[in-house]
């Protein structure tokens, strides 16, 4: 099996469900036929019985074999959010870790996604509904839980010399009124609203420390 054939199946398995445009995009995209190369490589890896598909979604939606999830299970546009999240992603820097629905345990939170992007961890909510202050303020807590365990602390990706808890980022088109004392959160409606934020607050810095010096040097 080539490479590029086992990289389908493993983000088939990780985002537990692909359109064909999806497909192109992650594997495709710089091919001169990307649409043609991608249908090819997809009936063979289906007649081989390596992958699933959905022939009444519109374009086809392709799943691992077996799938794991049922091929017209209700969170399927969620899944593809989360799709949309992380391609988005790559158009400023690819992850170095994306995991989709991490299990952290019974009364912890449950987010989306956990990835380590442009060098820091980030846990990630992907929210289009609008949800009640009741249900926020409970995710919060959840979040809180969490970081009063200190489970976090032992995870493999964490610095040898600082335990970082990961920035929380929630993906919504609607304004929270949540914050927390032990961790940062960021609601934007798209991730090039936190690249804007990142490299704002870099710049800030630069300027502070720049007028810092000056004042020693005066």
């Amino acid at each position: 099996m080539r490479k590029r054939d086992l990289a389908i199946i493993r983000d088939l398995e990780r985002f537990r469900c692909l359109t064909r445009d999806d497909i192109i995009d992650l594997h495709f995209s710089r091919l001169k036929q990307p649409v043609t190369c991608c249908n090819t490589v997809l009936k063979r890896l289906r007649r081989d019985g390596y992958i699933e598909v959905n022939t009444n979604h519109q374009p086809y939606l392709y799943f691992p074999s077996p799938a794991s999830i049922k091929k017209d299970s209700t969170k399927i546009p969620h899944f593809l959010k989360i799709v949309e999240f992380y391609k988005s992603l790559l158009k400023f820097e690819e992850p170095k870790t994306f995991i989709v629905e991490p299990k952290y345990g019974k009364g912890y939170m449950e987010p989306d996604a956990f990835m380590i992007w442009k060098r820091a961890p980030f846990f990630v909510e992907i929210q289009r509904s609008v949800y009640s202050a009741r249900v926020m303020d409970e995710k919060v807590k959840r979040y809180e839980e969490y970081f009063f365990s200190n489970e976090w602390q032992q995870e493999a990706w964490q610095p040898q010399n600082k335990k970082v808890f990961p920035t929380v980022i929630i993906i919504t088109d609607t304004r929270y009124n949540i914050e927390s004392s032990y961790f940062r959160f960021y609601q934007v409606t798209h991730i090039s609203q936190l690249v804007n934020m990142y490299e704002a607050e870099r710049d800030e810095i630069k300027v502070n420390s720049s007028s810092l010096k000056l004042k020693r040097m005066g």
